[in-house]
């Protein structure tokens, strides 16, 4: 079994031949990445913009107290008269500012007196007005492939008259799970041996939170026929087939094999990792088998840990888990010598994560009620020791 950063490491260092990428209407976007550099094609403002409802003069004219009002100038329109000397025009917020003027004394600072303006209170030169460009300039790159489109990018893009978007496409991942005692939902059990499926479920919902399409192809027997023809057809659907039981080294386990019968290169196969050692990814082509453990709580973790960077690598997306530090509250007993993630309780405090066990059973890799709650994953790495209160630890947030 490898170490677990040299797993991650292969991972993060894994090459895709061939992104799979669409053109999205602009809205439909949202969520999707980037495939594609967004590049202003013109400035924006064009032109000296008025940025608040006022009064376009010519600054030095201030001093003489009193301005005529020549004409107004409405957003939109197009105004042909200037301003010249002693004269304002009455300007409102987006509207193109009037040749002569390069200031604009908002309506709160004067009083108006028929045709004339008194000026109560002065302003800066240049008050007021948006500059050519004051929100980008022609050529500038404004959004980078790469980026996960959310509703600042939808807006940026609408103003640049984008109707259509360059995105990658999200992995479709096929979800099978191995085991002649699992019952469906609504299934009938039938005699005491059979239990309640979770992991198709779960994992279900792992891709629709994490950025794929999910393919819920549910439960098989443990048949090495049926498992070949199952995985094979998942294969040719998808861009992913994880499965759930099957990896490790029963009688019964017969994931492993049929991955390696269908002539799948093994990316790695078992890692020192608690849970999930027996954890399994293998490729072919652009496409990946991800043969994960059958207790619920371990192929959570280890669909959190392998799965969802690997959707995230087939779009060219940034993971959204991520690690921070956290104070214990309680004490950590280490219970093996490898990298263990340890469901937790996280709490955030002025500004600082805190780190509890309350209600988190110690047992076997099938206790999946554990991630209930405010959770996390307390990471302790494989020559870590057992935790103090008030330790600094590592916790991974779901995003």
């Amino acid at each position: 079994m490898i170490h677990f950063d040299e797993s991650i490491q292969i991972i993060e260092n894994l090459e895709i031949n061939s992104y799979k990428t669409k053109k999205l209407y602009l809205v439909d976007a949202l969520g999707y990445v980037l495939a594609e550099d967004i590049v202003a094609d013109h400035n924006s403002p064009e032109f000296p913009t008025s940025a608040m409802d006022g009064y376009a003069i010519i600054h030095e004219d201030m001093t003489l107290g009193t301005l005529k009002v020549g004409s107004i100038n409405p957003a939109g329109s197009v105004l042909k008269d200037e301003v010249i000397g002693g004269t304002c025009i009455k300007t409102f917020t987006g509207s193109l500012m009037p040749k002569g003027a390069d200031t604009l004394i908002p309506i709160e600072n004067v009083e108006v007196d028929g045709d004339e303006i008194n000026i109560k209170e002065e302003v800066p030169q240049g008050f007021s007005v948006r500059e050519v460009g004051e929100n980008y300039a022609n050529g500038e790159q404004l959004i980078a492939k790469g980026t996960k489109l959310d509703f600042p990018q939808i807006g940026v893009m609408a103003s640049l008259n984008i109707a259509n978007v360059l995105v990658y496409e999200k992995p479709t991942v096929a979800i099978l799970s191995t085991g002649t005692e699992l019952l469906e939902l609504g299934q009938e059990q039938t005699n005491d041996s059979q239990i309640r499926s979770s992991n198709n479920y779960i994992l279900e919902a792992i891709v629709n939170k994490y950025d794929g399409i999910p393919m819920q192809l549910g439960c098989i027997k443990d048949d090495k026929a049926t498992i070949t023809k199952e995985i094979s057809a998942a294969l040719d659907k998808s861009d992913i087939v994880v499965t759930t039981g099957g990896v490790s080294v029963g009688d019964f386990d017969f994931v492993k094999d049929v991955i390696y019968e269908l002539d799948c290169e093994v990316v790695f196969k078992g890692v020192r990792v608690k849970p999930g050692q027996h954890i399994m990814v293998a490729r072919k082509g652009d496409k990946f088998i991800i043969g994960l453990p059958g207790f619920a709580y371990s192929s959570t973790v280890t669909a959190l840990l392998y799965l969802v960077p690997l959707i995230e690598k087939l779009q060219q997306g940034t993971c959204s888990l991520r690690k921070v530090k956290a104070t214990l509250k309680e004490a950590f007993i280490k219970r093996a010598k490898k990298a263990e993630f340890t469901a937790c309780n996280v709490t955030l405090l002025h500004g600082e994560y805190y780190a509890d066990f309350k209600d988190k059973k110690v047992g076997s890799s099938a206790i999946l009620t554990n991630m209930l709650g405010n959770v996390a994953l307390l990471v302790t790495p494989e020559d870590d020791k057992s935790k103090e209160i008030g330790d600094e630890v590592t916790v991974l947030l779901f995003g």
